[in-house]
Formats: structure tokens, sequence, C-alpha cells
């Protein structure tokens, strides 16, 4: 009997076509049953083959990508990997997709005909694996929020004597996870926070900016020197891991934000744990910890660390991540003191607080 994940590769460029064939037939657990070289060529076949995952390429003729999703999640749920490239417009409809129900995304290392796809191989086998085995339930489109017209305006912050921070890790399903937990907080929120979601580099501007736009807090790409400040909500950006020193310049214990490319972990560029056991050394007590859904372990060491300088911690629960990995690890750590449903995490951050 025939176990590999059958895969339907989508893509404009007959050379993209091949070299992501063979990266994804490279692995013993993979078979490309077909390819389709536009969107309209790719929803007749995702209806012919019926395969496990798609990864479908974004800028196509006659259809492009984030159409045939649309069709492909409304007609024939799939789970779908997009393939992206660094452009500002790519990036949105990256986005876009994610909203739409694409369960993530890689990007392409240098453009629409990327003769060095092999780079991101290992990256793209990976999420075509944890794809095959997702709950399509938890791909729902997700319509854009809409902030109202009171919050649109900048709102001065009310300072709180001692400074205290949320710090957040997030890794696969993290945009729609973070799409849904950051505009559920108040902007007079008495903290400010931190994010490092495990995503491509070039993405993080334009996701920052999207938060931002649905969001009552303020949101940005965070920038070597930054002042971590209440009601504000700084993203690490993709290739540099966020740490956290102590401003000593400032009132209260705040903490500024360091950026710095050291080596990879766990072959990542940011991750979790190092922002969050930096945060840990800087405010101690005055540290809520949070692992949204995601594959891996990063998050396990920072929260067990923010545990162990008695801050709170809370973990996103099984039915609610798209991928129950990191918040799994924290578990298994014994460094969460809550595991909630996504929707009710802005309530326990509060609560904390």
């Amino acid at each position: 009997m025939n176990n590999k994940i059958r895969v339907l590769v989508v893509d404009d460029s007959a050379l993209m076509r091949l070299m992501i064939s063979d990266i994804l037939n490279s692995d013993k657990k993979i078979e490309v049953v077909a390819t389709a070289r536009d969107g309209e060529d790719g929803i007749e076949k995702v209806a012919g083959l019926k395969p496990d995952v798609v990864t479908l390429d974004l800028e196509m003729p006659r259809l492009d990508g984030l159409h045939a999703l649309g069709y492909i999640m409304s007609e024939n749920p799939t789970p779908v990997v997009m393939i992206s490239t660094h452009t500002q417009k790519d990036a949105d409809a990256t986005f876009r997709a994610l909203e739409y129900g694409a369960f993530d995304f890689v990007s392409k290392p240098s453009g629409p005909i990327s003769g060095d796809i092999w780079a991101i191989g290992d990256e793209l086998i990976a999420k075509v694996k944890m794809a095959a085995g997702v709950d399509l339930g938890k791909l729902k489109f997700i319509r854009p929020k809409k902030i109202p017209e009171k919050y649109l305006k900048p709102k001065p912050k009310k300072m709180v004597s001692e400074a205290k921070v949320v710090a957040i890790g997030a890794s696969t399903g993290g945009p729609r996870a973070l799409g849904e937990l950051l505009p559920q907080l108040d902007p007079d929120i008495p903290a400010g926070l931190l994010i490092v979601q495990h995503i491509a580099t070039g993405f993080t501007k334009t996701f920052a900016a999207r938060l931002d736009r649905e969001s009552k807090i303020e949101v940005k790409e965070a920038e070597a020197g930054d002042r971590i400040e209440q009601g504000k909500a700084l993203i690490a950006p993709g290739d540099y891991h966020m740490t956290v020193k102590r401003d000593i310049s400032g009132k209260g214990g705040a903490g500024i934000v360091g950026l710095n490319k050291g080596p990879p972990v766990y072959g990542l560029r940011p991750t979790v744990d190092a922002m969050m056991l930096t945060a840990a050394e800087v405010y101690g007590g005055r540290i809520i910890g949070v692992i949204l859904t995601g594959m891996g372990s990063d998050g396990a060491k920072g929260i067990k660390a923010i545990k162990e300088n008695k801050g709170g911690t809370i973990a996103q629960d099984r039915d609610t991540c798209v991928v129950y990995g990191m918040p799994k690890a924290a578990v298994e750590a014994g460094a969460v003191d809550k595991v909630v449903p996504l929707d009710r995490i802005a309530e326990e951050i509060m609560k904390m607080i």
C-alpha cells in the first residue's frame, strides 16, 4: 500500500516545477503525482487527482495563486503551501493567502526563477509533511478586522511606574493566531509586547503593518534600540535574533531591543528562546510568556526561564493550534501556568497583568 504524501506542484515556470518536484521526490515519504502550469490547470488537477497537499506559486498567468487558492479551499479543500518571493506585492498577497486558508508558505531565495531553490528544500519538505496532517477545519477563511474609528488616531499612553512585558512566540499558524489575539488587546494594556514569529526574511515589515491596521495597540517591526513601551508590540525582523537588555537611562526597569545575526538555533533565526531568555533576565517576575501554535520546540527553554523568574506563562491549547508542537513542548517542560484556547489568551494575559 502506498502511504506516501501525494503532492501537486503548481508553478508557471517549467524549471521551477521540475526543481520543486525533485526536492519533494527526494524524500521517501513524498510523491509528486502531477504538476500544473497555472492556477486554472491546478484547480482542474486538484479536483481530478485529490492530492494530499498542493504547493502553489503566487505569480502565474491566466489565474494567479491567490485566486486559485480561493477556488481550492471553497470547492476542494486541500492543505496548500504557498511559494512566494520577497517582493512587496508578493508579501501582501502571501498574508492574504494565509487569511484565505493556506497552511503556510516558503519563499524562493532569489526571485520567481530561483536556480538556488534547493536552499529552502528542507523547509519545504518539512512544511509539506506537516500540512498533510493538518485539520482543515482550522484553516477557515479569516475576515479582515475593522478597527473602530476612535482607535485609528494615536492614543496617549498611561505609563505605569513599573514596566512589564508580554513575550509571545509563534511559528506555523502564527500569523492567523496573532491576527486574532492582538486585536483583542486594549490600547491601555499596561505592558509592552515582544513577538517572535518564525517567518522568511523580508516579510516582517508587511506582517507588522497588517497587524497594526487591525489592532488597537501599535504594532511595528522591531529595530535595534527600540524601547519596550506599554501598548506597543515589537516583532522580530526575519533573519535577526531579537534580545532584550536593560535600559539604564530609563525608569521602572524597562528594556530595550537588541538585534543580532548570531548562529541559527534549531535552524532558526530569530528564535523565541533568544528573546524570552533575555527578557526574563531583565524583567524578572514582571513578564508574561505566551507560546502559540507552531512546529518544533522553540520557546520551551524561554518559557521555563520565565517560570523560574516567577513570571506568568500561557500556552495555546491543542484544539485551536494549527500545529501543536511548540505549545506541547512548553507544557511538557512543566513551565506553563495556563493552557487555554486562542480566543481566551488575551483575557488570560490581562488577568495575569
